[in-house]
């Protein structure tokens, strides 16, 4: 983009020193400053060197990064800060009492400032250099920059030649800006530090919920040492194809997934083509990528977090974060415990918006316990003073390290299931019994907490591509996957059932099919092959093994979905079960086998290893040494 050279005589009348600009800021105003590392630093710093002459000036801000040196006890007095989102440079003020938070949805913020329920005095912005049209660019922060901007009283812009130029809504007239100060600095850079193995846990699992050619929004939530979670999935998401991207912050990890060729917005319902953010955050490199790239658009707040716009992408992933959720389903994600940590952000906008969406998902993912691995983040109950910002009718994913629970649509038990199968091993047991004292479960499940224990380990998962291009993946089976294996059962043909529990038996009691998802981790293992269907996941095979300790032997048994039957799922199966076992030190299986179920037969007598069988009453026993 080409500037006017000639600018500042141009618009000399304009322009001023930082010193002289905030001369103009008077007690008892309210003063909106510019968000991220959009802030503009010197008119800050100048600001803050008039403490002594103002009292009462209230500093509105979404949030800013680098230094705020306005959020000092020291000048309490002088300056009350109120932030709708709360970043580390202010949150010692606010949980100390010394600053304010206003809980509001991102997308309703410019609402505020239109309506004049927020009347702002002034603006306190930072703004490209303006062009041969006399346009300057609000650079790498739109959001509620623009409305603020168009709201403001008195408008005063750090004009920055460093600040990229950047394409969508950010552009405006330079006589809708009261006071130019030319100042020549570099934008405040933000490094993404490498992902914690817990974050990459969990981005694996959020990226195995996105499908090709789905829009997706990464939201702006952090955890302390986990960094901003919603970010995790993007490094397993560059082998996928014609992603889009509509949502608030553009980062360095977005830019990676871009230029890997994952990201062409080819398949987005509105704005196709185009990478939608509302402001950018990151190092040179980000800010060198937007500047003048016609493939990113910078619309302001009140369009990217319109639920109405986001609700008509087709296949839009919301991924949001959580400090705590307890076992019915509620969120909390701007405080814990009546402690203000962030704020309500996008979340909201966007898990209405992507519930809407043709083949939407609303995700909120969430570490499974607290930094010191001493609080568990799934409770039973919220502590006091938590407040929820998704409502329990709203959720519908939540994703911890261990796995993923769908909770849409589904009851109180069920939940209370999905959740616990997805806590920390070392907090199932107590999650379960507290469930079962508030009356959330069953009388009759008293007891069975411990099978929580060990589900659900890394080494159980694989997955299986088939010829037809399906994939199915196999875990350990979860108390929770009750009522899918109920479905299971009652679709098997009478053959399968005859072939697999050796009898005709057309009824399943509520215990026996307890007894499948309830497993004793210590000595048998379940695995189960699923695939993607619109409710989570439809169970097609499940395959397990019961060890004898007398023995060192287990027995094995495995059933495959009569429609996915002949394409190498029970061989496979076999197999993994087999790894498991030795894994675990087990020294072979036995099974017994209908004279007439001839494919399993050929599964244990083309195993690779040593088979012995004899055949009694129409059954085969067979004998399988590792």
């Amino acid at each position: 983009m080409k500037y006017n050279e000639n600018w500042q005589e141009q618009y000399k009348d304009l322009v001023t020193t930082p010193k002289r600009a905030l001369a103009k800021i008077r007690p008892g105003q309210r003063v909106f400053v510019g968000t991220g590392c959009g802030a503009p630093v010197e008119l800050l710093i100048s600001l803050t060197a008039r403490a002594g002459e103002l009292a009462d000036v209230e500093i509105i801000q979404l949030f800013t990064k680098g230094d705020a040196p306005y959020a000092d006890k020291k000048l309490a007095e002088c300056f009350t800060i109120n932030s709708f989102f709360i970043g580390s440079n202010v949150r010692g003020m606010i949980q100390e009492g010394l600053g304010d938070y206003t809980p509001v949805l991102l997308s309703d913020i410019p609402v505020l400032f239109d309506t004049g329920r927020l009347p702002l005095d002034v603006a306190l912005i930072q703004v490209t250099p303006p062009d041969m049209r006399g346009k300057v660019s609000l650079g790498i922060s739109v959001d509620v920059v623009r409305s603020a901007t168009e709201n403001a009283s008195l408008v005063i812009a750090q004009v920055n030649p460093n600040m990229p130029w950047t394409h969508g809504d950010s552009l405006i007239d330079v006589y809708d800006l009261d006071l130019l100060v030319p100042v020549e600095s570099e934008i405040i850079e933000r490094q993404t530090n490498p992902f914690h193995e817990t974050s990459q846990k969990i981005g694996r699992e959020v990226a195995s919920l996105i499908p090709n050619g789905a829009t997706i929004e990464f939201g702006l939530g952090r955890i302390p040492g986990l960094g901003r979670l919603p970010l995790a999935a993007m490094e397993f998401l560059h082998e996928k194809k014609d992603l889009g991207v509509h949502t608030e912050l553009l980062s360095e990890p977005l830019v990676d997934l871009i230029e890997s060729g994952a990201v062409t917005g080819a398949r987005k319902t509105v704005d196709r083509g185009k990478v939608t953010v509302s402001f950018c955050m990151g190092t040179r490199r980000v800010y060198d990528f937007v500047d003048n790239n016609p493939l990113v658009c910078f619309r302001p707040t009140e369009y990217i977090n319109d639920s109405n716009i986001i609700g008509k992408q087709k296949k839009m992933v919301a991924i949001n974060m959580a400090l705590e959720i307890d076992l019915t389903g509620q969120v909390c994600s701007d405080s814990v415990g009546g402690r203000f940590y962030s704020g309500i952000g996008g979340q909201v906008d966007f898990n209405r918006g992507a519930a809407r969406s043709e083949g939407g998902r609303a995700i909120i993912v969430m570490p499974s316990t607290n930094e010191t691995g001493t609080r568990s983040r799934i409770v039973t109950t919220l502590q006091p003073g938590s407040g929820v910002v998704t409502t329990r009718g709203t959720v519908h994913y939540v994703v911890t390290e261990y796995g993923i629970a769908f909770l849409h649509g589904k009851s109180i038990q069920e939940r209370v299931m999905a959740l616990i199968s997805i806590a920390h091993p070392d907090w199932r047991e107590q999650l379960f019994s507290e469930a079962v004292e508030a009356k959330y479960l069953r009388p009759e499940k008293a007891g069975l907490g411990e099978r929580f224990l060990q589900a659900g380990e890394d080494f159980m998962r694989t997955s299986l591509l088939l010829d037809n291009g399906n994939q199915v993946s196999f875990r350990s089976i979860r108390p929770t996957d009750e009522p899918h294996m109920r479905d299971l059962i009652y679709d098997l043909s009478q053959e399968t059932v005859y072939y697999r529990f050796m009898s005709n038996q057309q009824r399943f009691t509520h215990r026996q099919i307890q007894d499948f998802v309830y497993i004793d981790h210590r000595k048998d293992v379940a695995i189960i092959g699923v695939v993607p269907e619109a409710h989570g996941e439809e169970i097609i095979a499940v395959g397990r093994y019961y060890l004898n300790q007398n023995t060192n032997k287990a027995e094995v048994a495995f059933v495959i979905r009569d429609g996915w039957q002949n394409n190498g799922i029970g061989s496979f199966m076999f197999r993994h079960l087999i790894s498991i076992a030795k894994r675990n030190g087990i020294g072979g299986f036995t099974a017994e086998v209908l004279r007439d179920n001839r494919r399993m037969q050929a599964i244990f007598n083309h195993s690779g290893y040593k088979v012995k069988s004899r055949m009694e009453e129409g059954v085969y026993s067979f004998v399988i040494d590792f």
